[in-house]
């Protein structure tokens, strides 16, 4: 049986994660992983750490937890986490792989990051799929929401 885990991205990850593409519809709700790592380089702190979901040791998608400043534009919770540009290779999509990882989420902070107490993420109204996954594994909508350059937002927060 396949094994699905979660690991802090290490270089030996950069090919096969910066090797795969997104259909167009998901391009405009997510990153791929090589414009966040340039992202990544381009910032002066160091507090977002990208996580890379293995499949069988095979790095199959990507995150990012960030400890920024900009998480407190979706709650007043200083000890909590932003979930960012989430995304899984298009040939692993479909199979629960992006609904497991999310469920080995709260292990994987609460092991890494005792003090979090609450993930928060923002997804746009018109990411419906995602939504739906972050719903389905423990987020809450308290009816939250921003307006940002691409839409409306939906901004849910999960306590740990």
């Amino acid at each position: 049986m396949a094994k699905l885990q979660l690991r802090f991205y290490e270089q030996k990850h950069y090919n096969d994660l910066v090797s795969y593409s997104l259909p167009e519809e998901q391009l405009y709700f997510t990153a791929l992983p090589l414009q966040v790592f340039e992202r990544l380089e381009q910032r002066e702190d160091d507090f977002a750490k990208a996580v890379t979901i293995l499949l069988d040791e095979k790095p199959i998608g990507f995150f990012v937890l960030d400890f920024g400043e900009d998480k407190m534009d979706l709650t007043n919770n200083a000890n909590s986490l932003l979930l960012r540009s989430l995304s899984i290779n298009p040939k692993y999509q479909g199979e629960g792989y992006g609904k497991s990882a999310m469920l080995l989420m709260d292990s994987f902070v609460k092991e890494h990051y005792p003090i979090v107490e609450e993930l928060v993420l923002a997804v746009n109204f018109k990411n419906k799929s995602a939504y739906n996954l972050y719903l389905k594994v423990g987020y809450i909508d308290d009816g939250s929401v921003r307006e940002m350059e691409k839409g409306e937002q939906h901004l849910l927060r999960k306590k740990l």
